[in-house]
């Protein structure tokens, strides 16, 4: 069954960009009175929405007219996410914001560790309706496709529990989620050896049964000094390297060092960023990895953002993530973190969005969504507006008025 959808007074196709350096918005394609033609999950066409019209005419098209004045736009990517967790850390939040130091709230029983324990407290079933319950308030505010991390287990069985329920949420929502294997996020306080044995048992028992029941095709790993170091991590990403999984890298919160990792493996991301200078910068800007800015992180911990200016000047890519967890970055709140972080870094709305959408897709080795272009998946968003530009002016209070996934729409929401 075909659809046609439209008028739309402004459609951004966010086609014909380079995956790569600075972008100003004289670059956007802008469709006036724009239309979208979906057949099945996929966009057949855009364009200039009386011409679309005339062909439906003379085929089997059902037209879904729009009321009122919208501005379209690919679907927003989450590459970046800790959305299965179990518990709460609003003590840690507190705690930091009286001036606890965070080895004073380790010391009080927070930190990660305190979610690994209430993460290992849950059933796998009830582990996949607190991530799906996640999903779809994300969903709700356009996020369409969500990256997923596993690493509040931190033991084969607890890990297992972790994806199999990410997976589990994947069938109650209609947003997409790429499950994502992080059991190198630090490690665990009840296992008896050192960080390279940890690897090592983790790489041994974890990783073929990841392939068998195909559970992700994602490897991620913290480095930085409260976990593994660059030296501790390489034997681990080169036996998931040499398995065939993609990888992916916490890289340079704290301290430098994961970025170059990132950059020699071929990593698809390096994520956090905060801390890198000029010569992780270079580096980044001469790989192939996609640099992922987490300014919810920022946000919550109250520390530098990821030069983001600096690194797309430099020619490197530049996507943006939620982070959202339960410690550092509880707000989950995707539009409204890239506005903040494009006020501080001075972003132009081209970067941001492309950050968002198809550069976000890259991280995520995403070739069939991020842009509306036939072909592709029909993930869109309608805004409430007539200016493209009202999105991020409003600093994320201006929400969409209709989500589509893969050429469904999944409400009308009032936000």
């Amino acid at each position: 069954m075909h659809k046609l959808l439209g008028p739309i007074t402004q459609l951004l196709t966010l086609d014909n960009l380079p995956i790569k350096g600075a972008l100003k918005d004289e670059q956007l394609m802008i469709l006036e009175n724009a239309g979208i033609l979906i057949e099945d999950e996929k966009i057949l066409e855009v364009g200039e929405y009386s011409h679309l019209l005339d062909q439906a005419k003379t085929k089997n098209v059902e037209l879904i007219e729009l009321d009122g004045e919208f501005v379209a736009l690919p679907g927003w990517i989450d590459c970046h996410t800790h959305i299965c967790f179990g518990g709460t850390r609003a003590r840690d939040f507190a705690m930091r914001n009286a001036g606890k130091s965070y080895l004073e709230i380790a010391e009080a029983g927070g930190g990660i560790w305190d979610t690994v324990s209430q993460t290992r407290n849950l059933n796998q079933k009830e582990l996949a309706e607190r991530t799906a319950l996640n999903a779809n308030r994300h969903l709700s505010e356009g996020v369409t496709t969500i990256e997923v991390k596993s690493g509040y287990g931190l033991n084969v069985a607890e890990e297992l529990k972790m994806l199999r329920a990410i997976r589990e949420a994947n069938s109650e929502t209609k947003a997409d989620l790429i499950s994502t294997c992080l059991a190198a996020h630090m490690k665990p306080r009840d296992f008896e050896g050192t960080n390279e044995e940890y690897l090592v048992m983790i790489s041994e028992e974890l990783f073929p049964i990841l392939k068998s029941e195909n559970l992700t095709n994602r490897i991620d790993s913290f480095i930085e000094k409260s976990a593994f170091s660059p030296d501790e991590i390489v034997s681990y990403y080169q036996k998931a390297k040499d398995l065939g999984f993609d990888l992916t890298v916490h890289a340079d919160q704290f301290t430098t060092g994961g970025s170059e990792v990132a950059a020699k493996f071929g990593a698809k991301s390096a994520d956090h960023l905060e801390a890198s200078g000029k010569k992780e910068i270079d580096i980044l800007a001469k790989s192939e990895t996609i640099a992922v800015a987490l300014p919810g992180a920022s946000i919550g911990l109250g520390c530098a953002f990821t030069p983001a200016r600096k690194i797309l000047d430099q020619g490197g890519s530049l996507a943006i993530g939620s982070d959202w967890n339960p410690g550092s970055a509880p707000m989950g709140d995707l539009i409204t973190q890239a506005s903040i972080l494009a006020t501080f870094e001075k972003l132009s709305t081209a970067e941001v969005l492309a950050g968002l959408t198809f550069r976000a897709a890259a991280a995520l080795g995403l070739e069939d969504r991020g842009v509306l272009r036939a072909g592709l998946l029909a993930d869109f968003n309608l805004f409430p507006t007539s200016d493209y530009r009202e999105i991020l002016y409003h600093q994320g209070k201006l929400k969409p008025a209709q989500v589509w996934k893969r050429g469904e729409k999944t409400g009308d929401f009032r936000h």
